[in-house]
């Protein structure tokens, strides 16, 4: 059994709170955590799969049923599929307000789940359940990065052995995630063109986002482009990475950066089966530089701000965590095992003014390159310079 990092925070949070919203891309696991947690705490508990017509015939009258249930912790699994239930909800908290009521799991974002957070304001905590990270499975993974980064951190992605089996498991997850789990949320929209805007954003991954180049590829306007992108980034399929703003004297780019959160998902689109087809694969940097920001974001506490920095000039960096705008740590990203301190990461960390820089590779030993420039590997970064936050 893989702990997850977040079992803990969640179990904390059912002493505080009536409800907590454990969310997530589908697949990544929330089910199986929400069944682990309840298994500990001091409440009985009641199950209901809201994909399930047995379990939903059992909400004809949701009030009885909440009612007749008052006493036990009720677990709502994809709750965005019935979201008439959050005013009840509401209603039903209100009558006994105690901590660890009900625990929701929903497979898209609080925003894209309607009236949840109205309904819930100040009732509810959110966790989201990212796909695994490297703390928790590099024992697992023989101390190596390789196999989360190539294959994805969704559990049955990583934990097939079968190259054939992997490719077959993303080929399912994209075909649900487009022709239903999309419709679902409200995006009802051919479906070629989602794979073909999806496929597109593998391509530019890592890179400034442009709106028009891929409208007039796709034949459709920009702003209907960033409606889909909207809809992605809210359940969970990509990250989009905006600049950071600091001396408004300089020129900055000012448009974000866009990354398919899951590599093995990214590399699925890109018909990239193995670790040998990304060797001289124009993607290799861009596929690295994802994987790192995304296993640093996982772990970063809420109070923190992620950012990218770029200027015309070429001073770039490629993740700035910040905390009320003052910059805490500033991070340049590199596939190799012998990085070079290049002119543009120096001006950009001296523009940052961060006491903590970093140069994360995957294998690198730990040095410092320069004062306040320490070089290290991914998880050297994360088991060691990630508590400090």
């Amino acid at each position: 059994m893989i702990t997850r990092n977040k079992a803990k925070k969640i179990v904390k949070l059912l002493d505080f709170f009536p409800v907590v919203g454990i969310i997530g891309p589908r697949q990544v696991g929330k089910t199986t955590l929400s069944k682990q947690i309840v298994e500990n705490i001091q409440k009985e508990c009641v199950f209901l799969d809201l994909e399930n017509p047995r379990d939903i015939a059992k909400l004809q009258d949701p009030v009885l049923y909440f009612e007749d249930n008052i006493d036990k912790c009720v677990v709502l699994d994809e709750i965005q599929n019935l979201p008439h239930l959050f005013p009840v909800l509401r209603s039903m908290i209100d009558l006994n307000r105690i901590p660890g009521r009900y625990i929701i799991l929903g497979s898209a974002s609080p925003e894209l789940i309607r009236n949840s957070s109205e309904s819930l304001a100040g009732r509810i905590a959110y966790v989201e359940l990212t796909t695994f990270n490297l703390t928790e499975v590099y024992e697992l993974s023989n101390k190596n990065t390789d196999r989360l980064w190539l294959q994805g951190g969704f559990p049955n992605a990583f934990l097939f052995d079968d190259v054939e089996m992997v490719t077959q498991w993303h080929y399912n997850y994209i075909k649900t995630y487009v022709e239903r789990d999309l419709p679902n949320l409200g995006l009802k929209v051919d479906k070629t063109l989602l794979i073909k805007l999806l496929q597109m954003i593998s391509h530019i991954h890592g890179d400034i986002i442009n709106y028009n180049n891929l409208s007039k590829s796709l034949g459709v306007s920009s702003n209907t482009i960033k409606k889909y992108i909207n809809f992605f980034e809210g359940s969970f399929l990509i990250r989009q990475l905006a600049p950071f703003y600091l001396n408004i004297k300089k020129r900055l780019v000012k448009s974000p950066k866009i990354y398919i959160r899951d590599t093995g998902i990214l590399h699925y689109l890109q018909n990239i089966n193995e670790k040998k087809d990304l060797f001289g694969n124009p993607l290799i940097g861009n596929s690295w530089e994802g994987f790192v920001i995304e296993q640093i974001i996982q772990q970063l506490s809420p109070k923190y701000q992620t950012y990218f920095y770029r200027t015309n000039d070429g001073a770039e960096c490629d993740l700035v965590v910040t905390k009320s705008q003052k910059t805490i740590m500033a991070i340049e990203i590199k596939y190799t095992s012998a990085p070079k301190l290049t002119r543009g990461t120096t001006i950009a960390f001296d523009d940052l003014s961060s006491e903590q820089n970093f140069i994360i590779t995957p294998n690198s030993d730990d040095y410092l390159i320069k004062k306040n420039i320490r070089v290290c590997n991914i998880f050297d970064f994360l088991n060691k310079y990630m508590i400090s936050l």
